[in-house]
């Protein structure tokens, strides 16, 4: 990614377990407003706006002004390329699992 380019990765945006925890709670509802969403937390508004900032950033969270308030959703769309990652990998890992059955099944007889 090139400096003019604020998108962040999904995987820099998925690695906070705040983050995580705001994904969570998002994909339950259709909107949370910021104070419902930071009611939820041992922080203040300011840095749970960072959070959402970075998920946003992202393309994780989509917000929209209603009045002087700011509800937030989930746009699990970035998510597929973390699925697509673990799905290549869980490829290998049902590989090696099976290889492993056959020498042991092996060994036993």
């Amino acid at each position: 990614m090139t400096d003019t380019n604020q998108m962040r990765d999904v995987y820099v945006a998925v690695a906070d377990p705040t983050r995580r925890e705001l994904i969570r709670l998002l994909a339950d509802v259709e909107e949370l407003p910021l104070h419902k969403l930071t009611s939820q937390f041992q922080m203040g508004r300011t840095a749970v706006s960072k959070h959402l900032t970075i998920l946003k950033d992202a393309g994780l969270v989509l917000d929209r002004k209603v009045g002087r308030e700011t509800l937030f959703r989930l746009d699990p769309t970035p998510l597929r390329e973390i699925q697509d990652w673990v799905a290549f990998y869980s490829k290998f890992w049902t590989t090696n699992m099976l290889r492993l059955n056959q020498l042991l099944e092996e060994e036993e007889e």
